[in-house]
């Protein structure tokens, strides 16, 4: 499996790791996951740290569009951690989509991360 899902601060944190290859099935462990801590805890605040992250199977980008077009507007905060520049436009690109504050952090700077996902809006 190409994800890890961590729950941080209670349940109100989400910390994702992903490396490799996103595959359907790791679609299928991540939702629910986010909706039973969106259903306890309401708006989430994730941590999304790529580590030599290679994209997404057809199957599994088409997951990922379901899930961002349902819950981008159940994300408080959003920091995505990663090493590649694409990586960075993709936190450029979801910004007009939801209300959450977005940060990209290069892969140096996880514990920056950590720290601006619990500031207070």
């Amino acid at each position: 499996m190409a994800i890890h899902v961590t729950e941080n601060d209670g349940g109100k944190e989400m910390e994702v790791r992903i490396t490799g290859k996103l595959e359907h099935a790791d679609y299928e462990h991540f939702v629910p996951e986010f909706e039973r801590l969106l259903k306890l805890h309401g708006k989430l605040r994730v941590l999304f740290i790529m580590v030599n992250f290679h994209g997404w199977e057809l199957p599994a980008l088409w997951d990922d569009i379901r899930f961002d077009l349902k819950h981008l507007a159940d994300i408080e905060r959003l920091a995505l951690v990663g090493d590649k520049r694409w990586e960075k436009w993709m936190a450029t690109f979801c910004k007009p989509f939801t209300t959450a504050r977005i940060q990209f952090f290069d892969a140096d700077e996880e514990a920056a991360a950590r720290q601006w996902l619990k500031l207070d809006s």
